[in-house]
């Protein structure tokens, strides 16, 4: 089995399988409650859900003798170096300090993320070139589109250490989940765990859709605080089974 960061392709493939909504009460249930990164949204259709580890960049307010179009000269500039150095299968998470005044990247940098194999990019500030962005079959999330260019306000600093995004804090190696709602982040350490209850919540969540659109109640069935469903949850998954063979 290949792995990104000790993170398993096993579980991985799990997280594609459930929804941020799903993965948010996993996250209640241990104690985290600000795991949704706030006012980030896809940039365009959703396609395959976005899973992979985070790799980070930070921006700070720029300073304008600090900030002039030539540092974009420097092959070793942050920003520059984290669009090459973001490790096939990761996602790029871009501290913007939630200010879309100025884009946080552009077309062409999303482009090369994409073809160095990276599985996503988020960021709560804005990208310019916005239209070509949310055309690429790319997972891309951002607050809203910025045709400015970044250096305009942000000035990017430090890569790959701890940072906030969209009041949520990141650090490298943290799982990241994106769907059509937004992005969730999952610490490493208990990734494994969250994802085996998810993928458990979701099957329980399709028998009770299921049900509900049938004319069920959800009193008792949902949450379940009556045993006889649970012996209807069970010859429902059996079923499930057997239809897949």
């Amino acid at each position: 089995m290949t792995t990104t960061a000790n993170f398993s392709d096993e579980t991985r493939d799990k997280l594609r399988g459930v929804s941020t909504a799903t993965l948010c009460t996993a996250l209640f249930k241990r104690g985290l409650r600000n795991q949704f990164i706030q006012d980030v949204r896809p940039v365009g259709q959703v396609g395959k859900t976005m899973v992979g580890p985070a790799f980070t960049l930070r921006y700070i307010p720029a300073r304008e003798d600090l900030n002039p179009i030539e540092v974009f000269r420097d092959r070793a500039h942050p920003q520059r170096k984290a669009v090459e150095d973001c490790p096939p299968g990761s996602v790029l998470v871009i501290d913007s300090r939630k200010d879309a005044g100025a884009a946080s990247a552009g077309s062409i940098l999303v482009t090369r993320l994409m073809v160095r194999g990276v599985e996503g990019v988020v960021t709560d500030g804005g990208f310019r070139d916005s239209p070509e962005i949310g055309a690429l079959p790319f997972p891309a999330y951002h607050n809203r589109p910025s045709a400015p260019t970044n250096l305009t306000l942000h000035q990017a600093l430090d890569i790959n250490g701890p940072i906030g995004c969209g009041d949520v804090a990141v650090w490298p190696g943290d799982i990241l989940v994106g769907d059509g709602e937004g992005v969730v982040v999952i610490p490493r350490a208990i990734v494994d765990e969250v994802a085996d209850e998810a993928v458990s919540m979701t099957d329980y969540e399709d028998f009770v859709l299921e049900r509900v659109q049938g004319g069920a109640s959800i009193l008792g069935l949902y949450p379940m605080t009556e045993a006889r469903h649970l012996d209807d949850f069970e010859a429902w998954k059996g079923a499930q089974i057997i239809d897949r063979t």
